[in-house]
């Protein structure tokens, strides 16, 4: 984009739906408005159906860190058949974190449990979740659980990350 576009399909792309990406790129932004635009104005009022909005169906183990501040945390939601839920914190630590944070592309992870970055919706696919943190889990389904959709848990309990680098904690 140049900047002055008017909405983001206005962008050059090489196609809706075409890609060579993974999730763990997918852009965010965070936007702030410093000053009070007017109200736009019509010329004319097209009272057409809206263009049904395109959904993309996330794929099976796909990771996403959702209301976090940054891209580096949020609360855990997998994909299982199409669908996002979120993992339970019990068992939940750093181990489990680093993998999740090794499949969304960062380095190492901290674990925050209790739904840290507010309760999720929907299912809960996840709870006793234990990973060792090797090279060998690669994405957090590598890591073992319960079973997907077995639980005791409410959204209350729903596993956050942190992810890094981490500078280390000096206690003077």
């Amino acid at each position: 984009c140049t900047g002055s576009e008017s909405e983001l399909l206005d962008c050059g792309h090489i196609g809706i739906g075409n890609h060579n990406c993974g999730h763990f790129e997918d852009a965010s932004v965070r936007c702030t408005r410093t000053e009070v635009s007017p109200a736009p104005s019509f010329s004319r009022f097209d009272f057409s159906p809206s263009p049904s909005p395109i959904v993309s169906a996330c794929s099976h183990g796909d990771i996403q860190l959702v209301d976090g501040s940054t891209s580096l945390e949020g609360r855990v939601e997998i994909c299982i058949d199409g669908t996002y839920g979120t993992v339970c914190d019990d068992f939940w630590d750093d181990n489990d974190a680093e993998v999740v944070c090794r499949q969304t592309g960062y380095l190492d992870g901290m674990a925050l449990s209790f739904a840290f970055f507010g309760e999720g919706t929907g299912p809960i696919w996840l709870d006793n979740v234990f990973c060792t943190g090797c090279s060998l889990e690669s994405q957090l389904l590598d890591c073992s659980h319960i079973g997907i959709g077995i639980h005791n848990c409410r959204h209350s309990e729903d596993a956050s990350v942190n992810c890094g680098p981490f500078s280390p904690l000096f206690i003077w």
